[in-house]
């Protein structure tokens, strides 16, 4: 998340977030997973931090065995700070129900992630690393 300024450098970072960790539990019932997740969201102040809170959203996706997208739900979050405090952290917990389809519950992914606008996955393919 960018700070006011309209270039996209480390300076103007507002806030950073790290999907920390993932616990996933799936139960099957027939025809149907449910899918039981606690996700940890992790954001960190940037130099351009001036907010108490940041907002998030990161996003949990169902594949296939060739990997095409069979579902994908986002899911918003907001990470206040105590105001010395660098970094804070909330963990989400979700259920879903996922519709088998006739598959195997073996033969899906859960994938979770950040959903990243274009300008910040140009901003890590210049910034990384530095």
């Amino acid at each position: 998340m960018f700070g006011p300024a309209p270039e996209r450098r480390p300076d103007n970072v507002a806030f950073y977030g790290l999907l920390s960790e993932a616990d996933a539990k799936c139960v099957y019932s027939g025809d149907t997973m449910r899918l039981v997740l606690d996700v940890v969201v992790v954001a960190e102040r940037g130099p351009a931090a001036k907010a108490d809170s940041a907002d998030f959203q990161y996003f949990v996706a169902v594949t296939g065995p060739d990997q095409a997208i069979l579902s994908k739900r986002p899911f918003p979050v907001r990470i206040a700070f105590d105001t010395p405090q660098k970094r804070s952290g909330i963990t989400d917990h979700i259920e879903e129900a996922i519709p088998l389809g006739g598959r195997q519950g073996t033969d899906l992914n859960i994938i979770v992630g950040f959903q990243q606008s274009p300008e910040v996955v140009d901003f890590y393919k210049k910034f990384r690393g530095r």
